[in-house]
């Protein structure tokens, strides 16, 4: 599984204390994690968590990467952020509790992170267990184990829900501000990762046209 790590502009001075325990943890299960940045609060080109959720949904809709790790303050924004976007099916995660169930139960495909609200002495422990335990079985295994066909029905339901109540990702680019839309992938991270990985021609070839524009 290859996973994107996205920070927005009030939290990125913690990018690489969050990046480092994500790629520990996730190398552990056989994962690979690609850096989307913010690398700090100083970078010259600044995210917002709504940004973040535009991000998640292009990464996970051209299946750049499979699974995306964000956050902000509480985490609430961006998770709302992420759900507001078609193919991305956030959880707010707060401790290795949330992220197991959150992986056996729901079997999402993004999670958002509190990276201010209650990260203080500490924290990279929590992270690090969060992440140990995300990882730690394959998603979708239910819980409890009994549980596991109705809780699979369930996101099988959802997921066919979000087709019918979120219009296709490309129609979105196309109609969403297109300024909004250039400060958002035009950085040099993004289009390095993004481009080599990217499995969708149409939308790659949109940004593309957007980026020289």
């Amino acid at each position: 599984m290859k996973i994107a790590l996205i920070n927005e502009n009030s939290q990125a001075a913690k990018n690489s204390i969050i990046f480092n325990s994500l790629n520990k943890e996730a190398e552990k299960a056989g994962h690979t994690v690609v850096n989307y940045g913010m690398f700090g609060a100083e970078d010259e080109h600044q995210l917002t968590y709504v940004q973040n959720g535009l991000l998640a949904s292009i990464l996970l809709t051209t299946k750049a990467v499979d699974f995306v790790v964000t956050g902000c303050g509480t985490g609430q924004g961006a998770m709302l952020a992420c759900n507001s976007f078609p193919n991305v099916l956030c959880g707010h995660i707060t401790n290795p509790n949330d992220a197991y169930l959150f992986g056996q139960v729901n079997d999402g495909n993004c999670i958002a992170m509190p990276f201010a609200q209650g990260f203080g002495w500490g924290a990279e422990i929590n992270l690090d267990y969060t992440f140990e335990k995300l990882f730690s079985e394959p998603f979708g295994g239910g819980y409890p184990k009994e549980r596991v066909i109705p809780e699979q029905r369930n996101k099988k339901i959802l997921d066919q829900v979000k087709t019918v109540t979120h219009q296709p990702l490309i129609k979105i680019l196309k109609e969403i501000d297109q300024d909004f839309l250039k400060s958002t992938i035009d950085y040099p991270e993004f289009k390095e990762n993004f481009f080599k990985d990217c499995q969708d021609e149409e939308i790659a070839a949109y940004l593309k046209d957007v980026l020289n524009a």
